[in-house]
């Protein structure tokens, strides 16, 4: 018997195995953090004075990057439905941890570029969307909260990843920072996805949730496992109104975490107080996440989506009237529940609107319409630094896009015919 099986009879025999499987989705979410803009953050300075490049230049590098990242991501969606998140998984996380090593050996704009690619497509893309597949596989009507307990890993990485980045590169300095962040991915995230995963839960017998399991329900067959192919959820309106909500949602979120230390040290901030304000944000997702999960799992999904849109509008505000300390700790607040709705949402919308037999393609698909909306967000804000030398009023026009996301959302967002699972909340 292989040392997987062992593991995995020890632990049934304790408790439903699908909660082994949130937790190392958010060791994977955590181990994203190399790919993701909190920690590029702590970067932005040291990066530009080294290479000598401008605010303007290094977003526009970041977003491109990230843009030809994105449309890879459908790609990867299909390999998941394919090979399964184990394999998917080990392959993407040796990838993030090459990534890292090239990003800290970048010696030039171009060099940058392709670095900020590879670690968006495998850091912010690829690793959590394997993640959050592996959750939608393994629950269903309780994916909600399986699906916060997993952004926890994004709440600890917000806590972990800047001040410790920031650390580093004081230490030893940026370059070497990034040695030490590819070597603990492949540290931290190898072992578990080696001995711990399986793909589903029938896979060995079970059922989502933790129900009955296949043979004690009186069914030696494996059930099958339903959900609209990707070109049938093309065809439904419910698609794009996600894609409209993702975009925006993931422009205006990587846009205040891009510049979040050089917004608030612009606003008289210091840089310590700054990089501390991620710590603050994530102890808020700590403290909301699994609220949020179970809002996700009680209430209607559309008027849940619309009070996550709402709040990304109210943390642009918060940043921009964030003058000092005290503005400081309330944007904190507020984009601390921010990102427990984002982070929640990230994994659930896709197989509760459109079923899991096709979510890797179907969620590869929407999150490359949410990476592109990342790569164009920080481009505005650098631009509203370079030429006109404050962004406060941006911050708040930008607040328009998720308030009319949450209007249409409420009046228009509906479940697809031939989706059946969770009724209860349409």
């Amino acid at each position: 018997m292989s040392l997987r099986r062992r593991f995995f009879d020890a632990v049934s025999r304790r408790f439903f195995y699908g909660w082994t499987m949130a937790g190392v989705a958010s060791l994977g979410v955590f181990a994203s953090g190399a790919g993701q803009s909190h920690t590029f953050s702590v970067f932005v300075e040291p990066i530009s004075r080294d290479l000598g490049v401008s605010s303007a230049e290094l977003a526009t590098a970041y977003g491109a990057a990230t843009l030809v990242a994105a449309l890879l991501l459908p790609l990867t969606g299909r390999l998941f439905d394919r090979f399964g998140p184990r394999r998917a998984l080990a392959g993407i996380t040796v990838s993030l941890g090459f990534a890292c090593l090239i990003f800290g050996a970048a010696a030039n704009l171009i060099w940058l570029t392709l670095g900020f690619g590879l670690l968006r497509f495998f850091g912010q893309g690829s690793l959590m969307l394997g993640s959050a597949n592996l959750v939608s596989q393994w629950f269903s009507a309780r994916r909600g909260f399986a699906m916060s307990l997993m952004a926890l890993g994004f709440a600890i990485s917000m806590a972990v990843h800047p001040p410790l980045s920031q650390y580093l590169v004081d230490q030893i300095g940026w370059r070497q920072a990034w040695i030490v962040l590819g070597i603990s991915t492949w540290l931290i995230m190898l072992p578990p996805v080696l001995i711990m995963i399986f793909d589903t839960p029938e896979s060995v017998g079970l059922r989502p949730d933790g129900h009955s399991p296949i043979a004690a329900a009186g069914n030696d067959n494996t059930p099958e496992i339903t959900g609209l192919t990707l070109p049938q959820a093309l065809r439904t309106s419910s698609f794009y109104i996600l894609c409209f909500c993702w975009f925006g949602l993931s422009m205006m979120t990587t846009a205040l975490h891009f510049y979040q230390v050089t917004i608030l040290t612009f606003n008289g901030v210091s840089t310590e107080v700054a990089a501390f304000v991620f710590t603050m944000s994530a102890l808020t997702m700590v403290v909301t996440m699994p609220l949020v999960g179970r809002l996700f799992d009680h209430a209607r999904t559309r008027f849940a989506l619309a009070a996550g849109n709402l709040i990304t509008a109210g943390s642009l505000i918060a940043m921009s009237a964030a003058g000092g300390v005290g503005g400081a700790i309330v944007y904190a607040l507020i984009f601390g529940l921010n990102n427990a709705f984002n982070l929640t949402m990230f994994g659930y919308l896709w197989p509760r609107y459109f079923g899991r037999k096709h979510v890797g393609s179907i969620q590869g698909t929407g999150q490359m319409v949410a990476v592109v909306g990342a790569s164009v967000g920080p481009l505005p804000v650098g631009l509203a630094f370079d030429l006109i030398g404050d962004p406060t009023w941006l911050l708040r026009l930008m607040a328009l896009y998720p308030i009319s996301a949450a209007l249409i959302a409420v009046v228009f967002l509906r479940t697809p015919a031939g989706v059946t699972d969770n009724a209860h909340l349409e």
